[in-house]
């Protein structure tokens, strides 16, 4: 069995460097095209944003079809023997989002490099520049089913008010609020408790995940405990797609990203808002 099977969901620059040669290892970076030229980590293939969501307005952050991410994984070179480590340079939003996409396909062998592409800068990482097409594979891309990483808006209405739901919304305070309105509605899930995503995050040590007692503390602050399930959301589930890896991370068994997000929640006008 290769050492790339122990990696945790959470590494770090130094953990990662052993790797970098590893073809094991598909290192994936969701930075903008112009950041990755200028350099990214050694081997590291290069995936937009943009192909990790498909809206259906109002609903703007849906996953792609299997068909699309069959596709968009294939030219990256992904097989399901390879693990992936997934960074970005904005807080590692966009690869949560990947990781959550994998998580869906129920492809396990997935990290995220802990404060992302400035972390390992700070810890003298290597880099390297120019653009690397990588070899394409075949990959198959099939959303488990019935979902395990996945909430849809019939799935949360059918569940509120339950005791062992926690609904985690990472927008921020304004938007929790319904003060800063981003859909026909402003409020939140009924039930939710806000947990701005960047509350996760260590400004001082380059947007690295606080220590996991911090977190866990700020997690059951506002109620929210490993024997819950727990879904997440936020605009478009790109914020909450961070927070749900940070759930992953702390070994919390049940938790879901809402793709809907308030984008479909809040402009559907037949379900239930809170201010």
């Amino acid at each position: 069995m290769s050492p790339t099977s122990n990696l945790p969901p959470l590494i770090e620059p130094e953990q990662l460097q052993p790797h970098l040669a590893d073809p094991a290892v598909l290192i994936v970076d969701l930075c903008d095209p112009v950041r990755y030229a200028m350099g990214h980590l050694p081997g590291a293939v290069s995936l937009d944003y943009a192909e990790l969501i498909r809206g259906e307005p109002p609903a703007l952050g849906l996953p792609p079809t299997e068909a699309r991410l069959s596709e968009t994984l294939s030219r990256l070179g992904l097989t399901p023997a390879r693990w992936v480590v997934a960074y970005d340079a904005e807080g590692n939003g966009r690869a949560s989002r990947l990781l959550w996409t994998l998580a869906a396909l129920g492809h396990e062998r997935a990290s995220l490099l802990n404060g992302g592409l400035d972390a390992w800068e700070a810890a003298a990482g290597p880099l390297e520049t120019g653009f690397r097409p990588p070899p394409p594979s075949a990959y198959q891309a099939r959303f488990v089913e019935p979902p395990t990483a996945v909430a849809d808006r019939d799935y949360i209405l059918a569940r509120l008010g339950r005791p062992n739901l926690a609904l985690l919304d990472t927008r921020t305070p304004a938007e929790f609020a319904g003060l800063d309105q981003r859909a026909a509605r402003g409020g939140h899930i009924p039930g939710a408790v806000n947990f701005p995503w960047t509350d996760a995050m260590d400004p001082e040590r380059h947007l690295r995940l606080r220590p996991e007692p911090v977190l866990r503390e700020l997690l059951e602050r506002r109620g929210v405990t490993p024997d819950q399930e727990v879904i997440v959301y936020c605009q478009t589930h790109h914020r909450s797609a961070h927070t749900y890896w940070v759930l992953r991370c702390l070994g919390y068994p049940r938790a879901r990203g809402y793709p809907g997000a308030w984008s479909e929640w809040g402009n559907d006008p037949d379900l239930p808002v809170e201010r």
